[in-house]
């Protein structure tokens, strides 16, 4: 089953503080920005005493290491399982042996009741690091207390896109670097997220309703 694809429009922009996503950062419409990390999680509570003692003692030396601030983000969002059990479906319909194909059945309606039982849940873990508009500079710090004033006229970015990301990617790079680092001592996998996938991220939360629907920007 291919997921539908739709564009986001300029009417939902409107009600969000997003101001557009370039190079894999997301601008803000105050002139601010930051970058988000896709984190892999461990299973604390397999982990021996030992094991998770230094676990917390890593975590805190990552928390006392940071110079900025993060926000951590959790999500999660009730698993779509249609696809896999199609496909288990499809190799009901192709499997003629009596035994391999008795078994198959009996794990279909084993998934589909625990499917009925309750929520799949699908969790993932973000870290969001942030660029103040402030870090733009005297003028632009002038202009973002300019736009705090009441105005009938649309608020405007204090820099040229192409500004706040050149200086929100020097700034944020090496924040980015040293986090992954921190995170790789507790053994979790770090990634920035691209353009394509926080516009997804984004579309995901606003839209719980709609699990399946793929997003694209309007440029790409």
């Amino acid at each position: 089953m291919q997921p539908s694809q739709i564009p986001l429009t300029t009417t939902v922009q409107n009600h969000l503080d997003v101001e557009d996503i370039i190079q894999d950062i997301i601008i803000l419409k105050d002139g601010s920005a930051c970058l988000v990390l896709e984190v892999s999680a461990i299973n604390f509570g397999l982990l021996s005493e030992t094991e998770q003692e230094a676990t917390i003692f890593a975590y805190a030396q990552l928390l006392n290491s940071l110079t900025f601030s993060i926000q951590i983000v959790i999500v999660s969002k009730q698993k779509d399982i249609s696809d896999y059990l199609a496909l288990l479906d499809k190799q009901l319909t192709a499997t003629t042996a009596p035994l391999l194909n008795s078994q198959l059945a009996k794990y279909r309606n084993f998934v589909k009741t625990i499917v009925r039982q309750g929520n799949i849940l699908d969790k993932k873990f973000y870290i969001s690091i942030p660029f103040s508009s402030l870090e733009l500079g005297v003028g632009a710090a002038a202009g973002n207390l300019a736009s705090l004033l009441p105005s009938s006229q649309p608020k405007s970015l204090p820099r040229p896109k192409a500004d706040i990301i050149d200086k929100a990617t020097t700034a944020l790079s090496p924040r980015r670097d040293h986090l992954v680092r921190l995170l790789a001592r507790i053994g979790l996998r770090a990634r920035q997220l691209p353009s394509s996938e926080l516009l997804q991220l984004f579309f995901d939360f606003y839209n719980r309703g709609q699990i399946g629907t793929r997003v694209k920007l309007p440029h790409i």
